[in-house]
């Protein structure tokens, strides 16, 4: 059943382009990044990471789920429950009450709006760029009875003009606004339709403090992860909160939660390395299962049950998923950089 899911939704996300040569051209995303830094022709950043999404969305839901974040894991837990534990912590840090609307910038397929929804009783308004993730939020949502709390808006968080100031009650953004060409210019437009005294929660993608710029093997994987993730670049938890705060947040609080008091549990990574650390993790999230699915997606290119140039977007993948441990091996990045912050009165 999850098989034909896939085929289903790959096929209607992919509807017969050259996905070969759509990967070749992502791979060049950041050539033409630093061409326009160069005085080149115009780049739009936005229009790469909505391909990005449209080319890997399907087998993201597959191998992670329909909550596309990370969490702090415990050996204790599956993955999908602590990605639970971890969006019922921002609940209780955003203070949600029945009648609010809230924001989620950069829904994806809205797994934690369902969540926020269902738990919280508020009304959600998902904001997405990708009208392939947006209309699969939207079958989930009906499917799962919510549509009647949530409404939705297509376009770039970078520029939500369609929405008057003052607007929300709250707002929410998990691993979005780390996609932002300029950080700044993201929390500005999200601080702008805020409401005065609004409660602002996010989750970021970081380099930490282990991070040394004149390490070769550090910049490496730092240019893998920027490729892979469509990332214009990657900011250091300080450079978050300066962006917060240059716009007119005042900082609650921002702590990496891949690291805790007495060190990390489970590593943030470990469900990409083995079937160790967290419980019921199946052998497809792992190196090896990666390397498997790799060979089986040629094999069901060649049934036709897998579009060509399927196998290129999993080797994309494979080659990020590989940046993302040893990025955490190194303890240099951090996609657990979680902050509040409040628009003042």
């Amino acid at each position: 059943m999850k098989l034909r899911k896939l085929s289903n939704g790959l096929k209607a996300a992919y509807s017969g382009s050259n996905i070969a040569r759509r990967v070749q051209d992502f791979n060049g995303w950041t050539d033409r990044a630093s061409a326009e830094n160069a005085g080149a022709a115009s780049y739009d950043h936005t229009q790469t990471v909505k391909e990005y999404y449209d080319l890997c969305g399907e087998f993201m839901v597959f191998g992670w789920g329909e909550s596309l974040h990370f969490a702090p894991l415990s050996p204790r837990e599956s993955l999908e429950d602590s990605k639970i534990r971890h969006q019922r912590s921002m609940i209780d840090k955003l203070e949600l009450r029945e009648g609010m609307t809230v924001v989620d910038i950069g829904c994806g397929i809205g797994g934690p709006m369902r969540r926020v929804v269902r738990e919280a009783g508020v009304r959600v308004i998902g904001v997405n760029i990708n009208k392939i993730q947006l209309g699969k939020a939207k079958r989930l949502n009906a499917e799962a009875g919510l549509d009647h709390m949530v409404d939705y808006l297509e376009c770039s968080f970078m520029d939500m003009s369609a929405v008057a100031d003052d607007t929300f009650d709250r707002g929410y953004a998990f691993e979005s606004t780390c996609h932002a060409p300029k950080k700044v210019d993201a929390f500005a437009e999200i601080y702008r339709v805020l409401k005065p005294g609004a409660l602002f929660w996010g989750q970021e993608m970081c380099v930490t403090d282990k991070f040394d710029p004149d390490d070769n093997q550090h910049q490496a994987i730092k240019q893998e992860l920027m490729l892979g993730i469509a990332l214009k670049d990657i900011a250091t938890m300080g450079e978050v909160n300066e962006a917060l705060e240059t716009v007119g947040f005042q900082v609650i609080e921002g702590v990496d939660e891949a690291v805790e008091e007495n060190g990390p549990t489970t590593p943030w990574y470990q469900p990409m390395v083995s079937r160790h650390g967290t419980l019921g993790n199946p052998l497809y999230r792992t190196r090896l299962g990666q390397k498997m699915f790799n060979g089986a997606s040629r094999l069901a290119e060649i049934l036709g049950i897998f579009p060509k140039g399927s196998t290129e977007v999993t080797r994309l993948m494979n080659r990020t998923a590989d940046a993302y441990v040893a990025g955490g091996r190194t303890g240099i990045f951090t996609p657990l950089y979680c902050f509040l912050a409040r628009k003042p009165l």
